[in-house]
């Protein structure tokens, strides 16, 4: 079977072959719960996140370069995977939290007719997305999770050799926004979007054409600012990213998304740029 998960539709038969992602079976780095997401989404028990491997996206400054090219994990069966939804639902995590699950969403759809967890299940995704395949996911997903990585294609081009990132992660984001916003009292999302945003260096000219372009979208929509951005990855012929962002580039998105009216906001303080918040891999 040709894949077309991904807007690359590199076609790979992945029973025989690697796709464009990088890997053919299921993979995973790691599953537990995670408590350094967003607080609607970790909340109180933390997320229960599974680190799928592989990506059709690839970006030079991945902070989970281990896992995303290195393809540091070990392969699971459909069945296995469904038994990572039970025990993490067992050990109290607050949703499933697919990370980065583009390229598994066939092995994703078979694993949860094994199986259907009763909590909430998290699409966290970079965006690179079509509305086919979104189609399919908003069948079963609860929250979507999404990056919006860049609108300028020299940018995306430059950082990911994807220069039409841009061109489907707008109307992705816009596919997801549109999902229903449902939130506890006590602060737990239950269903809804979040759409993160990473100022780079040297890029905060286009986290303003994001913030404008988040401004458009429903008023349910969370926007999650990060200014965690570390040195990491394959970063050698990238001088630019060879720092973290200095506080003005930080500060000039934060006046935009005070100029535009976002109210649904998480900021991240800048000094959340440490590889604290990287996992350490298990496999």
């Amino acid at each position: 079977m040709k894949c077309t998960q991904c807007p690359v539709s590199c076609g790979a038969d992945r029973g025989v072959n690697n796709g464009y992602c990088g890997v053919k079976d299921i993979r995973i780095a790691k599953y537990y719960l995670h408590p350094f997401e967003e607080p609607p989404i970790s909340f109180k028990n933390g997320s229960g996140c599974i680190f799928f491997c592989g990506c059709s996206l690839k970006c030079v400054f991945c902070q989970n370069f281990e896992l995303s090219r290195n393809m540091r994990g070990k392969n699971i069966t459909v069945g296995e995977l469904a038994d990572i939804f039970k025990k993490l639902e067992d050990d109290g995590a607050e949703n499933i939290n697919l990370v980065n699950p583009t390229h598994y969403l066939s092995d994703i759809e078979q694993a949860l007719s094994i199986y259907k967890p009763s909590i909430p299940i998290v699409y966290n995704t970079h965006g690179y997305e079509t509305i086919e395949n979104l189609k399919r996911a908003d069948k079963f997903v609860d929250i979507f999770l999404p990056d919006l990585k860049f609108i300028d294609p020299a940018l995306s081009k430059r950082y990911t050799s994807r220069e039409d990132y841009a061109k489907y992660a707008l109307p992705a984001i816009e596919f997801m926004a549109q999902k229903p916003l449902k939130m506890r009292e006590d602060g737990k999302m239950l269903s809804g979007c979040i759409v993160r945003h990473l100022v780079l260096p040297l890029a905060s000219y286009d986290s303003l054409n994001v913030v404008k372009f988040i401004a458009t979208l429903p008023d349910s929509v969370y926007f999650s600012l990060m200014g965690q951005y570390t040195p990491f990855g394959e970063i050698e012929n990238f001088k630019e990213l060879q720092r973290t962002i200095t506080a003005r580039e930080y500060n000039k998105v934060l006046s935009a998304v005070e100029e535009y009216g976002l109210k649904n906001v998480f900021l991240q303080d800048k000094e959340s740029a440490t590889e604290t918040y990287i996992p350490q891999w298990d496999f």
